[in-house]
């Protein structure tokens, strides 16, 4: 290409390009796994409604973006960020020192442990589940707890989903016997579902956060929000609203922390 027609077009094209780059710039994209309560599910209406859709708002607001959500299963919220197809993940995503050899995180804003669920009439401790099927989300600290422990309580089988909705429908028609997974979602699901309950909470020291791809600058920007979110009491009415009480004082959701690193 040469001449007054190829700079012209040449002009053009780096035109385009700069307001690609822009318009990626103003939105925030960010993956979440759809149906997660109360942290990302949709209400009677369609729209995508809970705890970090709320919290992703208020980060996105801080850095003058929009957001965009998109659904994607729990265990590909991984590859999704280190590929860069969106810029963060939610979902009650636990920070390890595994996850944290591939990703980053920004400071935890909610401490969560484990539980099994089961019929009100079924096994109501982990000791019953001897010889019996346990649901599980597929790469979830659930999975990984009820694989690390598989041999101490006798599994027959861990049974992988993708999402709480499907392994409950599961549960409700006896297709397993109990279902391991983060307590607050699980307390949350079967307050009005006097045909299921949490018989047992397993304790594992979890903290949840947004999740980025290693390194990325993006991170240490929403940490450096999230701190200014916990100092103006914003997350502490984001737990309020979602779960019906205030916070207490000395955890991740009203603490100021340092971002994760790999111990």
């Amino acid at each position: 290409m040469s001449g007054k027609f190829g700079k012209i077009a040449a002009m053009a094209l780096v035109a385009v390009t700069a307001f690609g780059t822009s318009a990626w710039a103003e939105t925030l994209t960010v993956g979440a796994n759809i149906g997660n309560v109360p942290w990302e599910f949709q209400d009677e209406t369609g729209k995508n409604v809970g705890f970090e859709v709320d919290l992703v708002d208020a980060v996105a607001a801080k850095l003058g973006r929009d957001v965009e959500i998109v659904n994607i299963p729990f265990n590909g919220l991984f590859s999704a960020v280190q590929s860069g197809r969106i810029d963060a993940a939610i979902s009650s995503i636990t920070i390890t020192d595994e996850r944290l050899k591939s990703v980053s995180f920004a400071q935890p804003y909610y401490d969560s442990d484990q539980s099994l669920t089961a019929l009100a009439s079924g096994p109501q401790s982990l000791g019953e589940m001897k010889g019996k099927i346990v649901g599980v989300d597929t790469g979830s600290t659930g999975d990984m707890w009820a694989t690390e422990h598989n041999a101490e309580y006798g599994f027959s089988e861990i049974k992988r989903y993708e999402g709480l909705a499907p392994a409950m429908l599961d549960l409700a028609a006896s297709r397993i016997d109990g279902y391991i997974s983060d307590i607050p979602a699980l307390l949350y699901y079967v307050k009005d579902k006097p045909n299921l309950k949490v018989v047992q909470r397993i304790a594992t020291g979890e903290k949840y956060s947004m999740m980025f791809a290693k390194d990325a600058p993006l991170a240490s920007e929403v940490n450096d929000i999230i701190t200014g979110l916990k100092e103006d009491g914003t997350i502490a009415k984001l737990h309020e609203k979602w779960f019906g009480v205030a916070p207490e004082a000395d955890t991740s959701t009203v603490t100021v922390m340092d971002m994760p690193t790999l111990k």
